[in-house]
């Protein structure tokens, strides 16, 4: 195939997928998926709107410093401090880009940016030269390009790519293009604009009719060779186009799509896994690709057809995009060699020693508790340990509950309170909403319970339970996240990291429009 034949796959799930209520990242968190990135061989990270806040541009600053293999990119309104802070946040990439853009729909540009169109597109000339000032590497972006005229549209990026961008993004911000419709767009600005063959065209399509991966191949078809996606389809409202349902589409329909990634599609799994288990958003079982049904087979026909040839009903195998693939059982006799080694195999990379060694004090306490520990525990024990390092103004010490039939449930705990013990208790309809309210007792966070989540983490009575707890307070939403074989445990671990996340402070939300 040529250079033209392969799709450059953008991931934004550190960004775009940040902005989803409650999904929000530490840095080390963004770190750690962004070396999952990397290790899947994406083309371009984009880690983040910089000037967002203090926290956002650490967290690209980050992953620009850390991360080799990939492009690390920025986001970036049309104005020169945005982009002269995502220069600044760029500045140890090894390979960045700043991705700038602005409105250019009718309905945005009179009553969101109060502008008229020459208004619009002089401001995008010279956000664009601005930022080719001082990257090399410059995307340009039409917000709701889905609902923009196709002659503005014509004009704006002609004059963009004049202006140095050489990526063209043509977002679907809010869901609303048809496939059919949405390719002939891409069709149209290839065939119209005369220097379209500068620039790369990119497609970011959102969820909100469920069309954002069709959407994307469409246009793909039509010609656009940059695919915007995330890990999970991670992303504000109903999501954006998931990355690996768009690689593994692209994958299996070669003799259609007649288009290749560089993806290394085993290591998929592993991915979405780290980014389900970081955000708190649990993977629906019948997912595709990624869930825990997508290659399982109930009905005796298709078990029967399995046996007899695998492809009479799986387009694809489950070891391709990483199922079974990485099994590796460990136990309470495994060393710290094979458990750093199983870490490092995964793309685990911990900071230091120090916080090998709580991870693997962890690890065995687990090891007694539970016979067989998967990889999937590991990314849990992991998240864990470092969840515990960072945040450590509420730590769970010791927690006793009781509960009986026809007595109300009753929870006694020791919570390390900026390192003294405070003692509580509390009663309540259920074991786990009596420690919520003994741990209130201590915190008098004044926040409001959203969401409580539970998975188990593997299969068996033993399984260590994931908990997630959503907590809203003053309009700011926290996930907070917990994993122990005790339900109950991993329900206080999993409040108590949503009230250290609250205690961080209130971070800006990290866009003030969609792409």
């Amino acid at each position: 195939m040529s250079s033209n034949d392969r799709v450059i796959i953008f991931d934004t799930t550190l960004r775009d997928g940040e902005q989803s209520p409650g999904a929000s990242m530490t840095g080390e968190e963004k770190l750690r998926i962004a070396r999952a990135l990397e290790r899947l061989k994406v083309d371009v990270i984009e880690a983040g709107f910089a000037i967002a806040s203090p926290g956002d541009f650490a967290a690209v600053k980050a992953v620009a410093d850390h991360i080799k293999d990939s492009t690390v990119c920025s986001l970036a309104r049309a104005v020169d401090a945005d982009i002269e802070r995502a220069a600044e946040a760029l500045a140890g990439a090894n390979s960045g880009r700043i991705h700038t853009f602005i409105a250019t729909s009718p309905i945005h540009m009179q009553y969101k940016l109060r502008m008229q169109p020459d208004q619009v597109v002089e401001q995008a000339v010279r956000a664009v030269k601005k930022a080719r000032s001082l990257c090399a590497d410059v995307e340009f972006s039409c917000e709701d390009a889905g609902r923009s005229e196709i002659d503005f549209l014509c004009r704006i990026i002609e004059a963009a790519i004049d202006a140095g961008a050489r990526t063209i993004n043509i977002p679907d911000t809010v869901g609303y293009a048809i496939p059919h419709q949405y390719a002939e767009t891409i069709r149209q600005l290839l065939e119209r604009i005369p220097n379209a063959d500068k620039a790369v065209f990119s497609v970011h399509c959102h969820n909100d009719l469920g069309l954002a991966v069709a959407n994307s191949l469409a246009a793909v078809v039509a010609g656009a060779r940059q695919v915007e996606c995330t890990i999970n389809g991670l992303g504000e409202r109903a999501g954006n186009a998931a990355l690996e349902e768009i690689v593994m589409a692209i994958k299996t329909r070669q003799d259609l799509l007649d288009v290749h990634t560089r993806i290394e599609t085993e290591h998929i799994l592993s991915a979405s896994r780290l980014v389900s288990g970081i955000t708190g958003f649990p993977v629906q079982p019948n997912k595709a690709i990624v869930g825990a049904n997508a290659f399982a087979h109930e009905s005796g026909i298709h078990q029967d057809g399995v046996l007899k040839h695998r492809e009479t009903y799986e387009i694809m195998s489950a070891q391709s995009v990483g199922w079974n693939a990485n099994k590796m059982v460990m136990g309470k006799h495994s060393g710290r060699a094979a458990f750093r080694s199983r870490l490092e195999e995964l793309g685990i990379v911990l900071p230091g020693e120090g916080e090998l060694n709580a991870a693997f004090a962890r690890f065995k306490e687990l090891a007694d508790k539970k016979h067989e520990i998967f990889d999937e525990d590991l990314q849990a024990l992991v998240s864990d340990t470092l969840a515990e390092d960072v945040q450590e103004h509420f730590k769970l010490v010791t927690l006793e509950v009781a509960s009986k039939t026809g007595e109300v449930p009753d929870a006694k705990l020791v919570l390390s309170v900026d390192g003294s013990e405070q003692a509580a208790s509390g009663q309540g309809s259920g074991p786990v909403d009596a420690t919520f309210k003994a741990i209130e007792s201590v915190a008098n966070s004044g926040a409001t319970l959203q969401l409580y989540s539970v998975n188990a983490i593997t299969k068996g009575t033993d399984s260590q339970g994931e908990v997630t707890v959503r907590l809203e307070k003053g309009g700011r939403i926290v996930n907070g996240n917990g994993a122990d074989t005790d339900i109950v445990v991993a329900s206080a671990k999993a409040y108590l990291n949503a009230l250290n996340l609250m205690q961080l402070g209130a971070k800006a939300h990290p866009q003030v429009a969609g792409i």
